[in-house]
């Protein structure tokens, strides 16, 4: 499993880098997110092309770039990050091919290009997406959640939603997002390890929580023991699977009858 963390601390990039983390995403994306995540427990972040500077001089581990949803800006903002260093690009809030085809465009292969599938029509178009040359799929819960007008975070991870997205992707896969495993809320993260291995996902994010959760505590020992969980979580016998599963379910929708996997 490899883990991306959000940060543009240079000194923590490093830490992390050392630790085991796979790579450091720097965050563009603010262009209407404010309104459209308004009332929504996420984070909008403020990172800059100074950040990505920063980190791309401070880790020898991937470096992802984070731009605005597509739009007329695309083309401009994949060519500052290519020309700071990112390795890849991650373009969120896809709704069609063309705005894939706009990011490919500009990236014009000096970069690799991820998509974040988190709208519904991505979610429908998703066959369609990934035919294009990407270098990851990611499916975004939280504007996912915001876009469908739903209640609940992780449902698309028990109803369906996330296991058709799966099956159309062959270029490495991710959703969710880890902290150690023995915590997370409301469902556990180490619930969200046995779904990811249960997917075959063969990336995440280490999510907002994790920074709190790893406070004053050594990276060195903390992400790999992530790391080692996810391992073993691959490794579980199939009636294990069945009921981390089913544990998921009631966990997400703690008012309904789990069925049948």
């Amino acid at each position: 499993m490899d883990l991306f963390v959000f940060t543009v601390d240079p000194a923590r990039a490093r830490a992390l880098d050392a630790a085991g983390a796979a790579g450091v995403i720097v965050d563009w994306e603010r262009r209407d997110k404010a309104r459209r995540q308004d009332g929504a427990d996420t984070q909008i972040n403020e990172d800059t092309a100074a950040d990505l500077a920063r980190i791309r001089y401070a880790t020898t581990g991937r470096v992802l770039c984070r731009v605005n949803g597509p739009g007329p800006w695309t083309a401009e903002e994949v060519d500052l990050a290519v020309a700071l260093g990112a390795d890849e690009v991650l373009l969120p809030m896809v709704r069609t091919p063309d705005d894939v085809d706009l990011a490919l465009d500009a990236a014009a292969g000096r970069c690799g290009l991820g998509i974040l599938i988190e709208t519904q029509d991505a979610v429908d178009r998703a066959a369609d997406l990934v035919r294009r040359p990407l270098a990851r799929v990611y499916v975004g819960l939280n504007d996912l959640r915001i876009d469908r007008g739903a209640d609940t975070l992780f449902e698309p991870l028990v109803d369906g939603t996330v296991e058709a997205v799966r099956r159309a992707v062959t270029v490495p896969f991710g959703v969710a997002g880890l902290t150690r495993l023995d915590a997370g809320a409301p469902v556990p993260s180490r619930l969200i390890a046995a779904e990811l291995a249960r997917l075959d996902a063969q990336f995440t994010f280490l999510r907002r929580s994790f920074h709190a959760d790893t406070a004053g505590r050594d990276l060195s020992v903390e992400v790999p023991r992530i790391l080692s969980g996810c391992a073993a979580a691959r490794l579980r016998r199939p009636e294990q699977v069945l009921a981390d599963r089913a544990e998921l379910v009631r966990a997400v929708l703690p008012a309904r009858v789990p069925q049948p996997v």
